[in-house]
């Protein structure tokens, strides 16, 4: 019961912004941060960084076209020029690293961009220190918001993504998105929350409403930018927690138990018991930290 009442108080202070907390912090990086001080940013306590590596692909239709696919594919920047000496300089730095895929949905299948994401930097293995790559779905910057795709067809673009990933890495990738987009383009479906981790965008002090199917999310972006490069990051547990979820097989990573500090409720036992610290704020009024499980 002692227990139980220090728990309950340390739900209650879970509001608190995100600003001193034992969750490791993290950034995501692209070719807009160009020249990085990766030994600054580890001084600075990031633990973790994800890096762009990837976007869309060409359709093989453009090429009847060459004076638009040139300029076309000036636009869709396909591989970032800077991934791999962000990467590079974020390993020697000590980060644990991965790498983003920024989805076109408007332009070829899922599967075709998860196969150029994994030739092209995007791979996965469980040596303790690479991030299980992610399918960044989100707001299209050229064009309709969804991509001119139904709930249905994004749905299927995104299973189709995600299939092949896991196919050629037995770990499922990480869907970046928000939950404002989830909810217009896909429908807000919960197909995904049984397989594949979440890293929800929200910009706030206060963690808001997940995708249907997700009872917690594994990253935070909840600030587009900081002292560091790029945008802001957490990851929902500790550090220990973290190392295990890089060197992980494919079913563990959604087992609370084998991440006893991935949810918050959980968080919170082993604030209480270990002194590990503060716990992801609640995300609804409706349904309270230890049933929703941030």
């Amino acid at each position: 019961m002692k227990y139980l009442a220090s728990l309950v108080l340390a739900l209650a202070v879970a509001g608190a912004t995100p600003v001193k907390r034992s969750n490791p912090l993290g950034i995501d990086v692209s070719d807009y941060q160009p020249n990085i001080n990766w030994p600054a940013v580890a001084s600075n306590g990031i633990k973790f960084v994800y890096i762009k590596a990837t976007e869309g692909t060409c359709s093989v239709i453009l090429f009847a076209f060459i004076v638009y696919v040139l300029s076309y594919i000036a636009t869709l920047r396909l591989i970032s020029p800077t991934f791999n000496s962000q990467y590079t300089g974020a390993t020697k730095a000590g980060l644990i690293r991965g790498s983003y895929h920024f989805a076109r949905p408007d332009t070829t299948s899922g599967a075709t961009q998860a196969n150029y994401f994994l030739a092209h930097g995007g791979g996965w293995s469980p040596d303790g220190i690479t991030l299980p790559g992610v399918l960044d779905i989100e707001y299209n910057p050229y064009g309709a918001e969804c991509y001119g795709l139904t709930h249905s067809g994004m749905v299927s673009w995104i299973k189709d993504f995600s299939n092949t990933y896991e196919a050629k890495t037995k770990r499922y990738p990480v869907i970046y998105t928000t939950t404002d987009w989830w909810t217009t383009c896909t429908g807000n479906s919960a197909a995904f929350g049984a397989d594949n981790p979440l890293w929800i965008a929200d910009y706030a002090s206060k963690l808001g409403a997940l995708p249907a199917g997700c009872e917690y999310t594994s990253f935070w972006q909840y600030a587009d930018k900081g002292p560091n490069p790029g945008d802001a990051d957490l990851w929902n547990g500790d550090y220990a927690g973290l190392q295990r979820y890089v060197s992980s097989s494919r079913l563990e990573w959604h087992n609370p138990l084998a991440f006893r500090s991935q949810t918050g409720w959980l968080v919170a036992l082993e604030a209480l018991r270990f002194g590990i610290g503060d716990i992801f704020p609640a995300c609804t009024s409706s349904r309270p930290c230890d049933e929703r499980g941030y």
